[in-house]
């Protein structure tokens, strides 16, 4: 892959400050923490069922390493109980507040243009926008409190409508949302955002038909993490969810993340969502010295 586009490997994206912290994303891979209000997480561990829980785990990842903390108060696992606006606003808020207290990023993540301009208003400094539908409205929101954006790639009009996705669709997962990305940017700059991260959102693309995980999924998002650096062409830092894998990795399912994260870090990722922060950190701290 590098010999082949060895001329992408060193492009430089735009850095920007987020809050009060400057990211140097040319040189150094951020981290984005995970909390999951949802109860039907499958991700058991960054489930929190109070708010108190939610702002400890906050509190927690950031001293292990995360800059910036993702709270989602709805589970993008199919067939779950999707949650109204009304309801995530009153989980996501009285965390987004005690956490901007404490000084801690935050980023909420939601498809739903005014719920996060109220998160925005409460403090959060990022959206992780898991939609495509009323995506100028997304955009101007974050436009008015300088935020920042996270677009993902997505078929539906939000993650929740994600339906089987074909991994053989494209060989080349860059082909594949290059241009989707590209035509993106343009709008939402042309609407005010100045920060943006893309996102192919791999851990995202729908549910897998019975037995594919193990060869065409895993191969398909290992490229995409691999090939990541590719799109930083378009002129912003790249983000990448790390994936688990839990067909293959079972009970250790909580290995799958760290063993992804060598994939991420050699494709040049600027930022990994992940649930396993300090673990994550030590492999990207280890990976820097060579």
């Amino acid at each position: 892959m590098y010999d082949k586009h060895q001329d992408d490997y060193n492009t430089q994206v735009e850095e920007f400050t987020i809050g009060n912290k400057k990211f140097n994303f040319n040189s150094q891979t951020a981290l984005l923490g995970i909390i999951n209000l949802s109860t039907d997480s499958w991700h058991n561990h960054a489930i929190c069922y109070t708010p108190e829980q939610a702002i400890e785990r906050g509190k927690v990842l950031t001293a292990q390493g995360a800059d910036i903390i993702d709270i989602g108060a709805e589970s993008s696992v199919p067939k779950t109980q999707r949650v109204d606006e009304f309801k995530q606003k009153s989980s996501l808020l009285p965390v987004i507040e005690a956490l901007t207290q404490e000084g801690v990023l935050t980023s909420v993540e939601t498809y739903y243009p005014e719920l996060a301009r109220i998160c925005l208003k409460a403090g959060a400094k990022v959206v992780n926008f898991t939609g495509t539908e009323n995506s100028e409205e997304m955009y101007r929101a974050v436009a008015d409190f300088d935020a920042a954006i996270i677009i993902c790639y997505l078929q539906e009009k939000n993650v929740r409508d994600v339906k089987d996705f074909d991994y053989t669709l494209a060989n080349d997962p860059i082909d594949l949302v290059y241009d989707y990305f590209g035509k993106e940017i343009e709008k939402a700059t042309k609407l005010g955002v100045k920060k943006i991260f893309v996102d192919p959102a791999v851990a995202l693309l729908g549910p897998r038909k019975e037995g594919l995980y193990a060869s065409t999924q895993i191969k398909y998002q290992i490229r995409s993490l691999l090939n990541a650096f590719r799109l930083r062409k378009l002129g912003f830092p790249v983000l990448h969810t790390l994936f688990t894998a839990k067909e293959i990795f079972g009970e250790e399912l909580r290995s799958g993340q760290v063993f992804t994260s060598v994939f991420a870090a050699l494709g040049k990722n600027d930022m990994l969502r992940t649930h396993e922060v300090s673990k994550v950190k030590a492999v990207l701290e280890c990976m820097s010295l060579f």
